[in-house]
């Protein structure tokens, strides 16, 4: 295959360094053309110097210049929203993996969008957000959209050879998080609790979205527009091995599921070498070691943050948006001791009472729900504290 020039979008979180490591694997067949991160710039200025990309960018825009001066020459270090937008329409890169945490990815995934480029989708929110600009854009310009989460990467291997209109159901497996089946009081869990999650090592807003549900709820929301599947035809069961990443049921009757180690190299590989597959390091899957596999249906009275993310979907129109950005307000909030673990559903839930949706909303509609969203959330959570 011909050599891919890779943009990572977030570069020094745990989905970018992964990024980078099936990228030093694979060296022969890929290389970096540019590394952003929000302000890690101490870690930043180490993957520079180690992969030599022809960009760079940090989201402060003061850092940004102070990174410059230390930087090779040959890397030209970016600032800002504009900055790390610019990065990502970068024409060197054919490949944009999209690792930025929260909304704030969604700009510069529409700038990479607009210049026809493969986008690797490892954030969620910006779908969650704006599918249906994202994926017409993405139809306008002929970009494809390949998605990184290992559970929609999952259904897309499961679909490949299939056409998406055999579908009967997807089932997104969900791990339930450190809490899932434990005897312990909710409203006393503290943040270092709800980071501990059993099987991945993830951020810590992505960690605690585990904890309680949302990031299943978000996922079930960005596979309806990834596959172009109903909210109600997509299902979540709990698989605490987290062996089985996601299945899909066809009319017929038939299942199909995706089953590998607990490594994000190998849904990120899988991204950036479609349609081929090429050797991985991650080790190998054996099949008379991961018995029993067991599945179960979650509690929406348990985990009511995976109940309004199904109530968000159905609704469409910016109520995503809302939902997401009252969860990230909501979220922060908890990992700053501000705000109680079981009020984290109950600013989610205000905020989405609040909201009057607008419906086939443009991107100036998804980003005033989404400023709305944080200021009314800011607001409920005072009322709940």
């Amino acid at each position: 295959m011909m050599k891919k020039g890779v943009t990572i979008l977030g570069a020094t979180g745990s989905i970018g360094t992964s990024a980078l490591a099936v990228i030093d694997s694979l060296s022969e067949h890929f290389f970096a053309v540019g590394l952003t991160a929000h302000s890690n710039s101490t870690l930043l200025k180490e993957l520079i110097g180690r992969f030599r990309p022809r960009f760079a960018a940090l989201a402060d825009e003061d850092e940004a210049r102070a990174l410059q001066a230390q930087c090779p020459k040959e890397t030209t270090v970016f600032g800002g929203v504009e900055g790390i937008s610019a990065v990502a329409a970068a024409p060197e890169a054919q490949v944009v993996v999209s690792a930025i945490v929260g909304a704030a990815g969604l700009l510069p995934i529409l700038a990479a969008i607009k210049k026809g480029k493969t986008v690797a989708l490892a954030n969620k929110e910006p779908l969650v957000m704006a599918g249906s600009v994202i994926t017409a854009l993405a139809k306008e310009h002929r970009a494809a959209l390949l998605p990184v989460d290992s559970e929609h990467s999952a259904i897309f291997q499961c679909l490949c050879g299939n056409k998406n209109q055999k579908i009967h159901k997807i089932m997104l497996t969900a791990s339930g998080g450190p809490f899932y089946n434990k005897d312990i009081n909710l409203s006393d869990i503290t943040p270092e609790q709800a980071l501990r999650h059993p099987t991945w090592r993830m951020g810590a807003k992505i960690s605690v979205d585990s904890a309680t549900l949302m990031n299943k709820g978000l996922e079930v929301i960005e596979a309806h527009w990834l596959f172009g599947v109903d909210v109600e035809d997509i299902e979540v069961v709990i698989h605490p091995r987290s062996v089985v990443h996601s299945l899909v049921e066809f009319v017929d009757g038939s299942i199909m599921a995706q089953l590998s180690q607990n490594d994000m190299r190998l849904p990120i590989q899988y991204a950036l070498t479609y349609p081929e597959r090429l050797p991985s390091p991650v080790k190998r899957l054996k099949l008379t070691e991961i018995s029993p596999l067991e599945f179960f249906p979650p509690s929406l009275d348990h985990f009511p943050c995976l109940r309004l993310a199904y109530e968000a979907g159905k609704i469409g129109g910016t109520m995503p948006a809302v939902l997401n950005a009252a969860n990230e307000v909501a979220v922060e909030e908890f990992l700053q001791r501000r705000l109680n673990f079981l009020d984290i559903p109950a600013v989610i839930e205000q905020v989405m009472e609040d909201h009057v949706p607008v419906d086939n909303p443009t991107l100036d509609d998804i980003l005033n729900a989404d400023s709305w969203a944080r200021h009314t959330a800011r607001t409920s959570q005072r009322r709940c504290t």
